[in-house]
């Protein structure tokens, strides 16, 4: 999508271009995003009224600039790095190192899921092994995984986050189709290269996005078969009650991204010592009317103030992936 100084103003730029487009031609680009990038242009595109003829001409020069700045060197990247391996390496050599390169690619099965709703992902998963289900999920974005797994048993769902937590590799042949994953997994030989997923990582990323007592009672489970696997889980955490951890510069950073009312609400679950470490990395102006917004807010759905802490600690994962800032690693409609 387009860049810009705010992602809200990025995704509307990227709307507008689409219906500068036309339906045929949006439609052709529409099939090369993924499912939440649709998601969100859709109800981008759906929200916007009017728009002024400056703003679309704008949009349109930044386009234009950008593609101008970009150039496709080779018509089939793929095509392309298989030719070159083989030629420098020979065939063995080379397509050792395309199974590598390319592996997990044809998933098209499973990454379907990624359009389907939690509900109706959990019915196809809910009578399979764990060991299948836990190889499916780390496919997934962990928030979709995180809320796939709310909606098994407990038994079930400590099962494959354990298999996650552990899981070391994931057959290549196994991945083929969605019908295939649901009767059984490919049986492979023991030269078989396996695609880097699962492990403590993801499992943690998962148990993140979940919150509360779900993820109290997962972390007790594997605390109780396995002590040193649930510390490491632990370890590789980031809760919303480690952005204290965060230093001036981070929170600083982290400001700019989010959303005011989501940070009421955030807020409205977080420590006296957090807030006033928001408030300290805002100017005097911002923070005062921070206040006034948290004092005036009513009683706010736990679950509600729960779902705005995991979207910002998303944004706070995607700021660190970026390296624009350092992580100190370390369900009840209730009231706030």
């Amino acid at each position: 999508m387009m860049s810009a100084d705010k992602p809200e103003e990025g995704l509307e730029n990227a709307a507008i271009l689409l219906m500068s487009l036309g339906e045929e031609e949006a439609s052709e680009v529409f099939k090369h995003l993924a499912p939440k990038e649709v998601q969100a242009l859709g109800e981008t595109i759906a929200r916007m009224k009017a728009i002024t003829h400056d703003r679309v001409e704008g949009v349109l020069v930044k386009f234009s600039e950008m593609a101008g700045e970009q150039s496709m060197l080779v018509a089939d990247n793929d095509e392309y790095v298989k030719s070159v391996l083989r030629r420098a390496l020979g065939d063995d050599k080379a397509n050792l190192l395309i199974d590598r390169i390319m592996q997990g690619s044809d998933v098209s099965g499973i990454e379907s899921l990624k359009w389907m709703d939690p509900q109706s992902v959990s019915e196809l998963l809910r009578n399979e092994h764990p060991q299948i289900v836990a190889a499916i999920l780390v496919h997934l974005d962990p928030d979709q995984s995180s809320s796939v797994l709310k909606l098994f048993n407990e038994r079930q769902r400590n099962e494959v986050l354990v298999r996650i937590a552990t899981l070391d590799g994931i057959q290549p042949s196994a991945l083929k189709d969605l019908n295939e994953v649901m009767s059984k997994v490919l049986a492979g030989g023991d030269k078989m290269r396996k695609a880097s997923l699962g492990g403590v990582k993801p499992a943690a990323e998962i148990i993140n996005m979940m919150g509360g007592s779900i993820e109290t009672a997962v972390l007790d489970y594997i605390r109780e078969a396995d002590n040193e696997l649930a510390q490491k889980i632990m370890d590789n955490m980031f809760t919303f009650d480690d952005l204290e951890k965060l230093d001036d510069k981070a929170i600083q950073t982290l400001m700019k991204e989010v959303q005011s009312e989501s940070l009421v609400i955030a807020l409205k679950g977080a420590t006296p010592e957090m807030r006033e470490k928001v408030f300290r990395n805002m100017s005097t102006r911002a923070a005062e009317t921070l206040r006034e917004d948290l004092d005036s807010r009513g009683p706010v759905r736990v679950s509600e103030v729960e779902s705005e802490q995991k979207e910002l600690l998303k944004i706070v994962r995607r700021l660190a992936d970026e390296g624009q800032i350092q992580l100190a690693s370390g369900g009840d409609d209730d009231f706030l």
